[in-house]
């Protein structure tokens, strides 16, 4: 009975201690404050804002102050990997006030939190790998084959079932927005985008291309998304936020929710 005993208490510390182990993640997802208008919905010029404006700085503002207070020790961005040393050059020169910051959320929020909590910034973006089919499907876009895959996601029968969101930031301000891109019903239906249009397209009928396709360009992605932020050291990395563009919530939370290293917290409940 004894040795029992001992067991079910040294099995209780184990998993005590796996859990505690488990690094607190907060991800912001954040339209682009720069509106390159890259993504597949795009915000018109006259419904753009300028976040450089008073109005929009004061704003910002307290959206840093507010997520400020989860403590940070990593703040995640997306920007290639590959830029790491640029952005660290950058960081180092806007805290000793030789740059002033630009329209980009990576800076303006990025930035702001990381000073404040006495963070480091980490880059986490990447492109998806394609099979050797579509990369060949996307290297010549005057193709019939890329054409018609084209017109698979423009005049599509599943557009009436695409899910568009109205931006409501010139109405209600960013926090609002923010609020609003970030709630778990508005994610979990853009992630339906992904899984009809493009996704559904066949180079000939049965085959998987436009599967193929969306599982690099948008799956695969997230998922190297995901291990370059486990490739932040422990040490450094005990709290991390992720600011990335909403879209990608859809994916990276639910990998952070499954996921046996990383405990998902409630965005909002520090924006509110």
């Amino acid at each position: 009975m004894n040795k029992i005993i001992l067991i079910l208490i040294t099995a209780s510390m184990f998993f005590t201690k796996g859990y505690a182990q488990q690094a607190e993640v907060l991800t912001l997802g954040v339209f682009h404050f720069e509106f390159p208008n890259l993504d597949v919905q795009q915000v018109s010029e006259e419904d753009q804002i300028d976040v450089l404006s008073p109005q929009y700085q004061k704003e910002i503002e307290l959206i840093s102050k507010k997520l400020a207070q989860f403590k940070p020790d990593a703040v995640v961005i997306e920007w290639p990997l590959y830029k790491q040393s640029e952005i660290d050059s950058l960081y180092n020169s806007y805290l000793t006030g030789k740059h002033e910051l630009n329209r980009n959320e990576i800076q303006q929020l990025g930035f702001r939190i990381a000073r404040m909590c006495n963070a480091k910034i980490y880059c986490a973006d990447a492109w998806g790998a394609h099979t050797t089919h579509i990369e060949k499907l996307l290297d010549d876009d005057e193709s019939n084959e890329y054409l018609a895959f084209e017109e698979s996601f423009s005049n599509s029968p599943d557009s009436a079932l695409y899910y568009e969101d109205e931006p409501i930031f010139k109405q209600q301000g960013i926090l609002a927005q923010l609020i609003h891109l970030n709630d778990p019903v508005r994610i979990k239906k853009d992630l339906g985008n992904y899984l009809i249009k493009h996704f559904k397209y066949e180079s000939v009928k049965g085959d998987y291309t436009g599967t193929d396709f969306e599982s690099g360009r948008w799956f695969n992605r997230n998922l190297r998304i995901l291990r370059n932020i486990q490739r932040i050291p422990d040490a450094a990395g005990k709290r991390i936020l992720v600011i990335f563009g909403a879209a990608h919530m859809n994916i990276l939370n639910y990998l952070f929710e499954c996921s046996p290293e990383y405990k998902l917290l409630n965005i909002n409940d520090y924006l509110k």
